[in-house]
């Protein structure tokens, strides 16, 4: 759970002959995690494909492409084989697709063209003139564009290389017919306009009118949109009938390059082979029975190692491997034995020589745990020698969102779109992420009843708590409304309090991942922000100096606070008083903490004693919990009284209006002038009209409250679980682990 799953690095040690048998039989168990050879042994190099890898290879592309060009998706599709002849079938697939896509790509090119030359007679059909009426002149120049006709008729009255002109409008576009001087040369209107806004348009070549030239263009366009369709109904139906086919192609050929490059990361002699990686230490024995069925004693397989976990030792070494130095395969009669008598990998000082990587990550968390694994990897995976952070955010996390939502209405959509996520995508993905938003759900209705909230109202609350079970102390308010105000602020300090255990969580761990160097390491590296942290928030919350702290820091757990269970602060524990000559200054017992603390910091690490005030810095971050608790019941109290309305009674205690069956009217007659009518509301104030007006909002309002709890409530718990808590213990960056191999979906053995 905290640790991910125990890997062993395996060794095996064959013949050239028995490998395409060992590779296929690897291939099949999907286990191995294939280490690379780092050509460190004398006489072995990186092996070659086996023969036909390019043949497949280029094969693999041509599927890919097909697919590509016809848009399949890895859809359901029932397992099958492929026929003897499918490359026969593959060619004729490839040319009649190649010819559509080849027609495809003419018709939408001669389509692009005919557009275009619709978008540039638009501007002419305007103007109403035919379209050989504007060019073919020799004694005066015709220019058509768009631009301000004030200052096109300015310019060219203003030009002295023109003696006459004539514009024509229709719309934003001018026409302009001028007659240029004797001794002008050609383009007198261009030279004219040069200081004028003016775009010009280009006089298609043709004798009819605009409109029968566009008539005729849009015929065309209809044409070839015609025959596109066409194009991509043939398309459609070579997609419909060889989709299956193409894709079982496809995996048998991926199949074929993975087993066919494999030889790329073994170590190769001229007669022998040896492969190294990481499996699973509980599949070892499944890994030595398949190999030992399919090639018998003809390959000697062995476990070189298995990966413990040491933070800061990446790895340790738990089995005893045979020790020495591999010889040239190819010396000698060594070579002439190689096919009889397998070598075998050799170590040295218990670890593989040939490969020294390290062992990938697989993560081994419980069920309910697993969707929040993509939350870890979104930052990184966990490396194999640290612990993994998933069970902690599991615990946090929903605890997290459900406080600052914490309505049972949102709640039970959360959990709804969560079970859509989770059953009807194949992505892993966005699966995983429907099991966070089911939990996150489930907190928020568990908070959600102890508020007594549904979608911002209190109604949950005096059912359940005051009728049914006759609680007083339920539901806790949020603190919106005025008489309950001091619960704002009583949020504020259980968020801080959350803070500071989850801090000490995450410090924690860390200490334990420092033991692995001493207790003394863990102590100062570890020990001192722990002391600090708690030295710190224990003065922050004693009566030492009260005076000069915020009330509510004593007030919010008093008798008669917000959340009465009798705490008005720890006491001062005072330990001497130190002169400072202008004064004196009490040194209590927990700023004794955090001084040990600071000191034991400044001994290991000086240079973070810039960092020191991060245990209280860190911790008020934790502040914005209950912000978003606020702003987000504000956000569904605003939506609800826009609807409903409210009113304050004489207490100072607000209700809505039409919760339970009450209306304007009841609040005038009962409390007359003493109670305060807020708002109407608009299911009170319009009929019929403000009744729907009223409902669109109140669903609209609260469909926004919905979302936008994902992208305050999610991404600030997010945040916290990354930033403050994260950098205490975690660092990331773990090798995934990619046995060789590939799980059928389309193709059968």
């Amino acid at each position: 759970m905290l640790r991910p799953e125990q890997m062993s690095k395996v060794s095996v040690t064959g013949s050239k002959g028995i490998m395409p048998t060992v590779i296929e039989t690897i291939h099949g168990l999907n286990l191995v995690h294939l280490s690379d050879y780092d050509g460190s042994w004398e006489g072995f190099d990186n092996g070659n494909p086996i023969e036909g890898a390019d043949d497949a290879s280029e094969k693999l592309v041509t599927v890919r492409a097909l697919e590509s060009t016809l848009g399949l998706s890895d859809a359901d599709v029932a397992p099958g084989t492929i026929e003897d002849d499918w490359e026969e079938r593959l060619e004729e697939i490839r040319t009649r697709v190649n010819d559509l896509d080849d027609r495809r790509t003419e018709v939408r090119e001669q389509l692009r063209r005919v557009k275009e030359r619709i978008d540039r007679v638009a501007p002419f059909a305007e103007l109403g003139i035919d379209l050989d009426l504007l060019s073919g002149y020799d004694s005066v120049e015709v220019l058509v564009g768009e631009g301000p006709q004030e200052a096109i008729e300015g310019a060219l009255d203003a030009s002295d290389d023109i003696r006459a002109f004539e514009t024509f409008t229709g719309g934003d576009v001018v026409a302009i017919v001028a007659a240029p001087t004797d001794d002008a040369e050609p383009g007198v209107i261009d030279d004219a306009l040069v200081g004028v806004e003016f775009a010009r348009h280009e006089v298609p070549d043709t004798e009819k009118s605009p409109e029968a030239y566009v008539d005729e263009l849009e015929s065309r366009r209809a044409d070839l949109e015609s025959k596109l369709e066409d194009v991509d109904a043939d398309l459609e139906q070579i997609r419909g009938t060889e989709g299956s086919f193409l894709l079982r192609v496809e995996e048998e050929l991926t199949i074929e390059v993975q087993r066919a490059e494999a030889p790329l990361q073994f170590a190769t002699s001229k007669h022998a082979f040896i492969a190294e990686g990481w499996i699973p230490t509980d599949e070892y024995d499944t890994l030595v029975a398949a190999l030992n069925d399919a090639v018998g004693d003809s390959i000697e397989i062995e476990e070189l190692e298995r990966a413990d976990y040491d933070r800061h030792g990446a790895h340790t070494h738990t089995e005893d491997v045979q020790k020495g130095a591999p010889a040239a395969a190819d010396d000698d009669e060594s070579a002439a034995e190689a096919d009889d008598e397998p070598q075998k990998a050799v170590t040295d000082g218990g670890s593989a020589v040939t490969m020294g990587d390290e062992p990938p990550t697989v993560q081994d968390n419980p069920g309910p745990a697993k969707p929040f694994e993509v939350l870890v990897q979104a930052v990184n995976r966990p490396k194999y020698s640290e612990l993994d952070p998933t069970i902690f955010l599991f615990l946090t996390f929903p605890a997290f969102f459900g406080f600052m939502i914490g309505d049972v209405g949102y709640g039970i959509l959360y959990v709804a779109i969560g079970a859509y996520m989770a059953t009807q995508f194949d992505s892993k993905g966005i699966t995983s992420l429907g099991g966070v938003a089911i939990w996150a759900g489930i907190f928020t209705i568990l908070f959600g009843i102890v508020y007594g909230e549904i979608f911002g109202l209190h109604v949950l609350g005096e059912v359940i708590w005051h009728d049914t079970l006759n609680v007083e102390l339920l539901p806790l308010n949020k603190g919106l409304e005025p008489a309950a105000a001091d619960f704002a602020l009583g949020w504020m300090v259980i968020s801080v309090l959350a803070g500071i255990v989850h801090l000490n969580i995450g410090y924690i761990v860390d200490f334990y991942e420092n033991l692995s160097h001493g207790v003394k390491d863990a102590l100062l590296h570890s020990g001192s922000w722990i002391l600090m942290l708690n030295g710190i928030w224990i003065w922050i919350f004693s009566t030492h100096g009260e005076g000069s702290k915020p009330d509510f820091l004593f007030t919010t757990f008093a008798s008669d606070g917000p959340f009465p269970i009798g705490f008005a602060g720890f006491p001062e524990w005072g330990l001497v008083t130190i002169p400072l000559g202008f004064t004196e200054f009490l040194l209590t017992a927990p700023l004794l903490v955090f001084l040990v603390g600071l000191a034991m910091l400044a001994i290991s690490e000086p240079v973070e004693i810039v960092e020191s005030l991060d245990v209280v810095v860190n911790v008020f971050s934790y502040t914005r919990m209950g912000a978003v608790l606020l702003a987000k019941a504000g956000m569904a109290f605003v939506v609800n009284l826009l609807f409903f309305g409210g009113y304050e009674d004489p207490d100072g205690a607000f209700h809505f209006l039409g919760s339970a069956g009450h209306e304007p009217a009841y609040v005038a007659e009962h409390y007359g002038g003493e109670a305060t009518l807020i708002f109407d509301g608009l299911m009170h104030m319009g009929g019929i009209a403000g009744l729907l007006g009223g409902l669109v909002i109140l669903v609209l309002g609260h469909v926004v409250v919905l979302v936008l709890g994902v992208t305050s409530a999610g991404l600030q718990g997010v945040r916290l679980e990354y930033v403050e808590f994260f950098n205490k213990f975690y660092e990331g960056g773990g090798a995934n682990y990619e046995p060789f191999g590939h799980d059928r979906n389309h193709s059968a053995e």
